[in-house]
């Protein structure tokens, strides 16, 4: 059969990740549904670096409200007598009480960095800020459980481009946006009459191979999607649809242990409060319908919801209303699993500041150590180089 270049071009846009990730495809193909109450991570990254000060707010230090005279946060929804949770984060206040939120806070590394390319590789490598690296901490949990295991668990992000976080040396997650849109797009005709064709030439023969592949499991992504579709409501926003997704897939028998989503952008240099405010809000919504359906189903004690930024924001505000790139930040661990519960640390010492910045007392390679080796049951120190200990929320 022969190709013209423009056709060739397009079906090479779509056969792209596949490139990248054919023992993952092929994994697929099985009939290898996840075990019984086999635990799930969630990962929500909230990209541009969320204000984590006007978050958890620290309710009662003069320092804070006077560094943040017209932004600082003065109606918290209060969690102890030193600490509140921004209001829009209504429905985390009540997990917080229901015991099904835990806070790590001033979570960081050495020498951050405050570009936000290079600081989300190094959250999304796990590398140190002087070491650059070519796969995720996720990426590389694929090729350890794809070494181990006969039939791998697998990742999938509800985007359209896969992050670094899930690329492995051998093994990459699955990027896709809507499981019908990927699925229609495969049913196009020039891409299935490539699976019956024989080429010689090795690489265009690869390419068709798969394609294959891909189009046989882009059929078998969206039918899982629809095999338990979640009859809960959730919000219109693109969070509530992409968690909506989450949720048939993990409802459904398709193998997969890890979703990932993102969420921003929080770069909130300007008018920060009414920015933070409209993603905060969504991000309560989309996170309210999730738990609830999960746990209307019996799930939420299996799933752990975690939250990320790639920093924080100095401690200061801007002459814009807003804050500018800061370094450490807190991140959120949502789950009917925890095993401590609420505040696990300190708020951030607003006192001893290193120019304007906070200093982090929480590596946040530990908090990966502990659900990779505590949630998920992988080898912390092979996928992370990390034996610096684990933390016990989990």
């Amino acid at each position: 059969m022969l190709i013209k270049r423009r056709e060739f071009l397009k079906i090479s846009s779509l056969a792209a990740a596949s490139f990248m990730m054919p023992n993952f495809l092929k994994a697929m193909a099985f009939d290898d549904a996840l075990e019984p109450n086999q635990k799930i991570l969630v990962v929500l990254q909230f990209t541009g670096g969320n204000d984590g000060l006007n978050t958890i707010i620290p309710s009662r230090n003069d320092i804070y409200f006077r560094e943040r005279n017209k932004i600082a946060i003065r109606n918290s929804l209060s969690l102890t007598d030193e600490a509140g949770i921004n209001p829009a984060l209504s429905y985390f206040k009540e997990l917080y009480d229901n015991g099904e939120l835990s806070v790590m806070n001033n979570v960081g590394y050495p020498d951050p960095d405050k570009s936000h390319f290079r600081s989300m590789d190094i959250w999304q490598s796990a590398s140190k800020s002087n070491e650059y690296l070519e796969t995720g901490w996720l990426g590389r949990y694929l090729d350890e459980e794809c070494y181990r295991c006969e039939h791998p668990t697998q990742a999938l992000e509800v985007d359209d481009m896969l992050s670094l976080a899930l690329k492995g040396e051998d093994n990459k997650a699955f990027a896709f946006k809507d499981p019908k849109r990927l699925y229609q797009t495969s049913q196009e005709k020039y891409f299935k009459s490539l699976y019956d064709h024989h080429h010689d030439d090795e690489t265009v023969s690869y390419l068709y191979q798969t394609l294959g592949s891909t189009i046989n499991n882009a059929g078998y992504i969206f039918e899982e999607s629809k095999a338990k579709k979640t009859d809960a409501a959730y919000p219109a926003s693109q969070l509530g649809k992409d968690f909506k997704t989450v949720a048939s897939l993990i409802k459904s028998d398709i193998n997969t242990r890890v979703y990932y989503l993102s969420v921003g952008s929080f770069d909130t240099h300007v008018n920060q409060n009414e920015r933070q405010q409209k993603l905060f809000s969504d991000i309560n919504e989309a996170v309210q319908s999730f738990v609830a359906d999960m746990k209307s189903n019996g799930l939420f004690e299996h799933i752990l919801l975690m939250t990320f930024s790639e920093f924080g924001r100095r401690v200061a505000q801007n002459a814009s209303n807003g804050t500018d790139h800061g370094t450490a930040n807190q991140m959120f661990f949502i789950s009917g699993g925890l095993k401590r519960k609420g505040l696990l640390n300190a708020l951030p010492d607003l006192q001893h500041l290193n120019e304007g910045d906070l200093i982090y007392s929480e590596d946040f390679r530990k908090v990966y150590a502990t659900i990779l080796k505590n949630w998920l049951k992988a080898d912390s120190a092979k996928v992370l180089g990390w034996k610096n200990g684990v933390y016990d929320f989990i």
